[in-house]
């Protein structure tokens, strides 16, 4: 009896200490990084660690929207300043998110001067629809200042909305780490844009004066606008790289002449415009509201409602086409006023000038006003060509669509068969306008293709 208790007793203090063991065992070993973020944050399966692509892109169309009200309800601002908006909140976008997309990178050794970007925090969790959130309301209030007391409100409205509805689906503790971080991430973007030399956009300038080279137009004659703009610094140093674009031809009143034959090409067109012609050069009169980089802006958010892809596509979308186009006027400007950039005059006649004093013509653009910069080259077709590559990179060949851009003026939409055929028929609302000679738009274009694929093949958002 004594061995068989002397037995039990060995037997049960083994298993006691296995069980000891084995608890200290658990204990000391530390858990996976992943177990620990998901006990950390685990709150109804919610806050554990999520890619960027897990998240709908509802956040960045509903910013979108917001960004095209504003744009058209905020007086002030020259033409190419939308572009530069555009590019700005984009690259914050990208920015406040990518950490959430392992195959992507940042873009602050590739962007010229952009400052290294916050790191996230070794694995914590974030709400990437937060943090989306909270830098495009950043950069919205901050680009925006001067906008009416309701827009203020309206993007204090959506920003808190966004909030009340993120705040359900993470714990506090990742809700506000994915808030600070966007916020943190925009404002290094904000302060980068301070740099850019916009601000010198519209100093004060001397026109060249000469046979040919351009005046202030009738009906107003407005003073030449952002003359400097062609100064501002490249998103992608590498942008203008080979994107010259042949010059005008040489100016000349013989009407045997490519320069002659031009202008009269203008006019000979207004004279025979059909109702859908007129429609189409009305569409990109872009006023009030979308001139330059906002007109691109909503073709964008109406392919991304129609794709609704995931936060992760359409952050890329959102910076690619902001940085293509903001660089493609930069480009185009630089050519417009060449003499203020180290370059031949190119400041060439708008076809009113030349058709009212040359051609002894009472004639008038068909709105009436001419933008108050040189011909060459055309804004809106450069603008153009870069939108045509990026949204064809993004979306596609034979991408068909239908721009509702100016559905709220109850003007009717324009159909395309893809993005080639969009900016075509942008350039000729140019030439239909009156606005521009049909050289100049075709020239831009290129240019803008030019300029764009560049950018594509220079910056690169996917790690090597």
């Amino acid at each position: 009896m004594t061995r068989r208790k002397l037995s039990f007793r060995y037997l049960r203090f083994a298993v006691v200490l296995f069980f000891v063991v084995s608890c200290q065992k658990n204990i000391d070993k530390p858990a996976p990084q992943e177990e620990l973020s998901t006990s950390t944050n685990s709150d109804n399966n919610n806050g554990h660690l999520k890619q960027t692509k897990t998240f709908s892109s509802e956040v960045v169309l509903k910013w979108m929207d917001m960004q095209l009200r504003v744009i058209r309800t905020t007086a002030g601002m020259p033409p190419p300043t939308n572009s530069r908006f555009f590019a700005y909140s984009g690259i914050a976008l990208y920015e406040s998110v990518v950490n959430g997309m392992p195959a992507y990178q940042s873009l602050s050794d590739q962007l010229t001067a952009l400052p290294e970007m916050p790191q996230t925090s070794p694995g914590a969790a974030y709400h990437w629809a937060a943090c989306a959130n909270a830098a495009l309301a950043f950069m919205t209030k901050e680009f925006f200042p001067t906008t009416s007391t309701a827009n203020k409100a309206s993007i204090d409205s959506l920003e808190n909305a966004l909030n009340d509805v993120y705040k359900t689906e993470v714990n506090p503790q990742t809700f506000d780490r994915s808030t600070v971080f966007g916020k943190s991430v925009a404002q290094l973007v904000f302060d980068w844009s301070k740099t850019d030399g916009a601000n010198h956009a519209s100093d004060p300038y001397t026109l060249p004066v000469g046979p040919g080279l351009w005046v202030p137009t009738f009906p107003n004659n407005p003073a030449a606008s952002t003359p400097y703009w062609g100064r501002n610094r490249l998103f992608d140093a590498a942008s203008l790289n080979n994107s010259q674009p042949p010059l005008p031809p040489a100016y000349s009143t013989d009407p045997s002449s490519t320069y002659y034959k031009n202008m009269e090409e203008v006019y000979n067109v207004s004279q025979s415009l059909t109702v859908t012609q007129q429609a189409t050069g009305f569409y990109y009169r872009d006023a009030p509201g979308y001139v330059s980089g906002g007109h691109y802006l909503s073709i964008l958010y109406q392919v991304l409602q129609i794709e609704n892809p995931s936060l992760e596509f359409s952050s890329v979308a959102f910076a690619k086409s902001g940085i293509a186009i903001a660089d493609a006027l930069i480009g185009c400007f630089q050519w417009k006023y060449k003499d203020v950039n180290g370059g031949p005059v190119t400041s060439t006649e708008r076809p009113v000038t030349f058709i009212r004093n040359i051609m002894g013509k009472n004639w008038n653009t068909l709105f009436g006003t001419t933008p108050p910069h040189p011909d060459f080259p055309s804004g809106h077709s450069s603008t153009a060509g870069a939108a045509e590559v990026v949204f064809t990179h993004l979306f596609g060949e034979n991408y068909g669509f239908i721009n509702h851009t100016y559905d709220y003026l109850s003007m009717p939409p324009q159909s395309y068969t893809s993005f080639s055929d969009m900016a075509e028929q942008i350039g000729l609302s140019r030439l239909y306008a009156g606005i521009h000679t049909r050289y100049v738009c075709d020239v831009a274009r290129v240019m803008g293709n030019k300029i764009a694929q560049n950018i594509l093949n220079d910056v690169k958002f996917l790690k090597e």
